[in-house]
C-alpha cells in the first residue's frame, strides 16, 4: 500500500468513525497550501472551517506561540498570569464590549452563552426559576454537545442522543414574524449565526438581522451572535453583523481566534451580562491559558490593521463574481455567501457534494461538502489572487465548464 493508504487504514482501524475525511493525509502546510505524505501539494480552500483565516504556519502566530512556550503555558485559573489581562482587555476593545469570558472550543463558548443567558434571565430579567427559554433558528450549527444537539434540526447531529435538554424554541431562519410569535415573557435570548455555515453558507434576507436586534431590544431579550465561523475577518468585516450595522449583546468567538495554532474561544459581552457570574459558578482549566492568550493577542493585533478584512472583501468580490458566472449553465444552481466564504450548490445530476469534493481533490484542491450537493469554499485570507484563480480553474475542470 502507499503511504496514504497505510495511514488511512491505520486511522480507520484505531479511531472512532465520527468523521469521514477526504482520502488525503497532510504532512505539512504553509500559507494556503498543504503537502501530503506522498509529497503532493494541495490548495486549501477550506481553512479549517475558518480556524486558519491567517493561513497555515503564519510566522507571526508561530513566533508568538514559540516565545510563550519558553515561558509558561498553563497556570489554570487558580492563579493570575501576565498575558490574561491584556487578552481580555484587547479582545473586549476589538468587540467594543466590556468583558470577556475565555474558553477553549466553539461549543464551550456556546454552552457558556446558554448558561449566561439563563442566569441573566433569572437574576436580572426576573424570569421564574427553571422557566427560561432561548430561541434558535432551524438548520443551525452551534456545536455537538448534548445540550447543543438538543436544539439542532439536523438528524445526523441529533439522532440517538436523547433525552434532550429542554428550554429551546426553534423558528425558521430569516423569519422575523415567526421569531416575534415565539417570544414570551420567559424568553431570555435569541441565539443566531449571522451566516449559517454548516447549512451551506446561508445569508439571511436583508433587514432580518437589524429586525432581530430591534425586536430583542424591545422585548428585553439578549441577542447572542455566534460569530465562531463568520467572525474575525472571514466576510470582509471583523464581524459579519457589521454588514448590517448590528451590534449584539454578546459575541461568541472561536476558530480563527486561536490562529489555527491552539484552540481559543470566548464569550464577549457587557459587564452587566457577564457580571452575573460569581467565583466557582463556571470555568475551564485551560480557558484563558497563557499560550492561548499569547496567540490570540497576536491575532487581535493582526485584525486591528484592517488588512485582512480588506483582503477578504476584495478577494471575496472576485470569488463571487467568478462563481456567479457558473450559475445558469447547468453545472451550478446557486452561489451564496459573503467575503471569502461561499456555498456552491452543484447540480445533483453531477454528483453529491462528497463526490464533487473527491473529484476536486484529484485536481489538487481541497474543499468540503455539506448537505446534498453543496460544497463550501473558504480559503485562508492570505491566499493570493493567482492561487485562488488556479483553484477556481480546477473546479471548472471538474464541472466541465469553460
Amino acid at each position: 500500500m502507499s503511504a496514504t493508504e497505510t495511514a488511512i487504514a491505520s486511522a480507520e482501524a484505531h479511531s472512532a468513525h465520527n468523521y469521514h475525511p477526504l482520502p488525503v493525509v497532510v504532512a505539512s502546510a504553509e500559507g494556503a497550501w498543504m503537502t501530503d505524505v506522498e509529497g503532493r501539494r494541495y490548495l486549501d480552500l477550506l481553512a479549517g472551517y475558518s480556524a486558519l483565516n491567517f493561513g497555515h504556519g503564519n510566522p507571526r502566530l508561530i513566533d508568538a506561540a514559540k516565545a510563550q512556550l519558553e515561558r509558561v503555558t498553563l497556570t489554570s485559573r487558580a492563579f493570575h498570569h501576565d498575558r490574561f489581562a491584556d487578552f481580555c482587555t484587547q479582545l473586549a476593545e476589538l468587540c467594543s464590549m466590556e468583558m470577556v469570558l475565555p474558553m477553549n472550543t466553539g461549543a464551550e463558548a456556546v454552552e457558556t452563552a446558554v448558561k449566561t443567558a439563563r442566569k441573566w434571565g433569572y437574576r436580572v430579567k426576573g424570569v421564574p426559576d427553571g422557566m427560561a427559554k432561548i430561541i434558535v433558528a432551524s438548520d443551525n450549527f452551534h456545536g455537538r454537545t448534548t445540550t447543543i444537539v438538543s436544539f439542532s434540526t439536523d438528524p445526523e447531529a441529533r439522532a440517538d442522543y436523547g433525552p434532550y435538554t429542554p428550554g429551546f424554541e426553534i423558528v425558521p431562519y430569516g423569519d422575523l414574524t415567526a421569531l416575534r410569535e415565539a417570544m414570551t415573557e420567559n424568553t431570555v435570548a435569541v441565539l443566531l449565526e449571522p451566516i449559517q455555515g454548516e447549512a451551506g453558507v446561508l445569508v439571511p434576507p436583508a433587514g432580518y438581522l437589524p429586525g432581530v436586534r430591534e425586536l430583542t431590544r424591545e422585548r428585553n431579550v439578549l441577542f447572542i451572535a455566534d460569530e465562531i465561523q463568520s467572525g474575525l475577518g472571514r466576510t470582509g468585516k471583523t464581524f459579519a453583523l457589521e454588514h448590517e450595522g448590528v451590534v449584539p449583546d454578546m459575541y461568541l468567538l472561536g476558530k480563527a481566534l486561536g490562529g489555527g495554532v491552539v484552540p481559543v474561544s470566548a464569550v464577549v459581552s457587557s459587564a452587566e451580562i457577564l457580571g452575573v457570574f460569581r467565583p466557582g459558578e463556571h470555568g475551564s482549566t485551560f480557558g484563558g491559558n497563557p499560550l492561548a492568550c499569547a496567540v490570540a493577542l497576536e491575532v487581535i493585533a493582526m485584525l486591528r490593521t484592517g488588512e485582512f478584512q480588506e483582503r477578504a472583501a476584495e478577494l471575496g468580490d472576485h470569488l463571487h463574481r467568478e462563481l456567479g458566472l457558473l450559475v445558469g449553465g447547468g453545472a451550478v444552481e446557486t452561489v451564496r455567501g459573503r467575503g471569502l466564504w461561499a456555498g456552491v450548490d452543484i447540480a445533483p445530476a453531477l454528483g453529491t457534494g462528497r463526490e464533487i469534493s473527491e473529484r476536486v481533490l484529484a485536481e489538487r484542491v481541497l474543499v468540503k461538502d455539506t448537505h446534498g450537493s453543496t460544497i463550501r469554499i473558504a480559503p485562508p485570507l492570505v491566499i493570493s489572487k493567482e492561487d485562488l484563480d488556479w483553484g477556481l480553474d480546477r473546479l471548472r475542470t471538474v464541472l466541465s465548464v469553460p
